[in-house]
């Protein structure tokens, strides 16, 4: 099957999981309910943030038994809570919300930019950025990082590490693009692939021999009906080497073609229509990543010359440390309401995250949940939406990486190796993401 069509994951799975696949886009909030209290998540005292703090620096494995009986009186579970929500940020400044980039103009316009207008100051940022930016690549690169994200104000990328999503190699995902920004790659020597656009035309060619006999008779068709006059349809398809069938007739000469400007302009018409669109996804492998690395730390266009963005550096985010990173914590705050259930009230309990949840903090949070909430809870999950498109599986001619190709050096990245172990599978929910996730008796559910 086709992983990339909406049909490949129905919209609830028809048989429980016990692991949901991995959710390769960025969220932005997480609303979790559960029957059972989330008092355990409030009010962690100072040496409990401290131990998760550490935790999270040493990549302390955590494992909570399958049911805790009493989450509140459970340092182990409150310690492991607060290193799930840790993620690394750069740059740092307090005073904008530096996630998300794409279409954040409204939120930072206002607030104090002295860098806008002042090139020395842009000049010192950009070079502090490329500094941190050359860093993750270095440990993603040693697989002492697993993955890390750069947001632009117009397009986010998306590094993973060889083992990672069915890879072998390092990969990069770049969405949304443009003509231009892929025009300046291809001049810059970088090799690239639109996975969506091959899959589509790999589809079509598919269908076409498929539906050979149908052509063949449809052709007879057209053959009749223009014996009455009538004229067939225009291929989108013409081109220079369209025409060789006029030369094979001696007509060559007296039949117009239209010229090189024009035959281009068709061309060119057809890749602009699929800029901004998750269909402009490009994949970028291997020794080209590096190339890309410098593309993008010399790159003009990364960064905005007006606006309320201008001069101010792409966001990096990581979920283990970096040169040049600053610690950060995602919000979470426990919520009690009362929900009409029949005729009666009954007590409903929510947990809500802010902030840029990267994959493996939703994975290490399910799983805390999991053992607190004692197998029952649901979510509602709120996506970043230019970075749904990353859960594309951009390597499926491959079989998925068994787990000894993924152990060579992964295990040192930071994370969890249940969590790592969901990472290194192959996407499965194409363009889409995960909408809701609920767990009963153990088992996983979802929507996309």
């Amino acid at each position: 099957k086709d992983l990339h069509l909406p049909v490949a994951i129905p919209k609830v799975p028809s048989s429980p999981r016990h692991e949901f696949p991995a959710d390769w886009s960025i969220k932005t909030r997480l609303l979790f309910m559960s029957s059972q209290p989330f008092t355990w998540a409030e009010h962690l005292k100072a040496h409990e943030e401290a131990q998760g703090f550490s935790q999270h620096c040493r990549a302390t494995e955590t494992n909570l038994p399958q049911s805790i009986q009493e989450p509140k009186l459970s340092t182990e579970l409150r310690c492991a809570f607060q290193q799930s929500l840790v993620y690394w940020l750069h740059p740092s400044l307090p005073w904008l919300q530096l996630f998300p980039r794409i279409g954040a103009d409204r939120k930072i316009a206002g607030k104090a930019s002295p860098w806008s207008q002042d090139e020395a100051l842009q000049q010192v940022l950009m070079s502090d950025w490329s500094v941190s930016f050359t860093s993750l690549y270095n440990l993603l690169k040693a697989k002492l990082c697993p993955y890390f994200y750069v947001c632009t104000y117009q397009f986010t990328v998306l590094f993973r590490a060889a083992g990672l999503a069915g890879c072998d190699i390092i990969t990069a995902l770049i969405s949304p693009t443009t003509r231009g920004l892929r025009e300046a790659m291809r001049n810059e020597g970088i090799e690239f692939s639109l996975p969506l656009v091959e899959e589509s035309r790999t589809r079509k060619q598919k269908n076409s021999e498929v539906n050979l006999e149908t052509e063949v008779a449809n052709s007879l068709e057209v053959g009749n009906s223009m014996e009455h006059g009538e004229e067939p349809a225009p291929s989108d398809d013409d081109d220079d080497e369209s025409f060789s069938w006029l030369e094979e007739m001696g007509v060559q000469d007296k039949v117009k073609k239209p010229d090189a400007i024009s035959i281009k302009l068709h061309k060119e018409k057809h890749e602009v229509q699929m800029d901004h669109r998750p269909e402009s996804l490009a994949l970028v492998k291997g020794t080209n990543t590096f190339t890309l690395l410098n593309f993008l730390i010399n790159c003009k266009s990364l960064v905005a010359v007006a606006g309320p963005q201008a001069g101010l550096p792409p966001t990096l985010l990581s979920p283990v440390a970096f040169r040049g990173g600053t610690m950060q914590t995602l919000k979470a705050r426990s919520i009690n309401a009362k929900a009409r259930v029949h005729l009666a009230y009954e007590d409903v309990f929510s947990l809500e995250i802010v902030g840029p949840v990267m994959p493996h903090s939703l994975h290490s949070l399910t799983t805390l949940l999991r053992s607190a909430q004692r197998g029952a809870f649901s979510a509602v999950l709120y996506t970043h939406e230019p970075t749904a498109v990353f859960n594309t599986n951009v390597d499926s001619a491959s079989p998925a990486l068994n787990k000894e190709t993924v152990s060579k050096g992964l295990p040192t990245c930071g994370l969890h190796p249940k969590t790592l172990d969901q990472l290194s599978q192959c996407p499965v929910l194409g363009k889409s993401s995960i909408r809701f996730l609920e767990m009963k008796d153990y088992a996983y559910s979802w929507k996309s």
